[in-house]
């Protein structure tokens, strides 16, 4: 009978800890926050030219924000979603990135 020195547990443990790792690390979202200053038609043309979201996109977006407060509005790498958050901000918007 061969013996591993490993079991088939540990290696499993170890790859659901290494997937968990990478997703932490490249997991993050950006939510946008609603307020009582800033009208629709600026959030949304603020998400179609920084987010790149369609207009009706847009649109969705800014309901969901009215309506429930904040809002995820994209997901991605950090280095990808940081200069979006940022954009936001200059332009009076509050967001925030929030880590998976």
């Amino acid at each position: 009978m061969i013996e591993f020195s490993t079991s088939t547990e540990e290696i499993v443990k170890e790859d659901i800890d290494q997937l968990l790792d990478e997703l932490l690390d490249s997991g993050c979202i950006l939510v946008v926050h609603n307020d009582e200053v800033n009208t629709f038609e600026w959030v949304i043309q603020s998400l179609v030219e920084v987010c790149k979201h369609s207009a009706q996109q847009a649109e969705q977006c800014a309901m969901i924000i009215h309506f429930k407060g904040k809002y995820a509005v994209k997901e991605g790498e950090e280095e990808k979603l940081k200069p979006m958050r940022e954009a936001l901000v200059d332009r009076g918007i509050g967001a925030t990135l929030e880590y998976l």
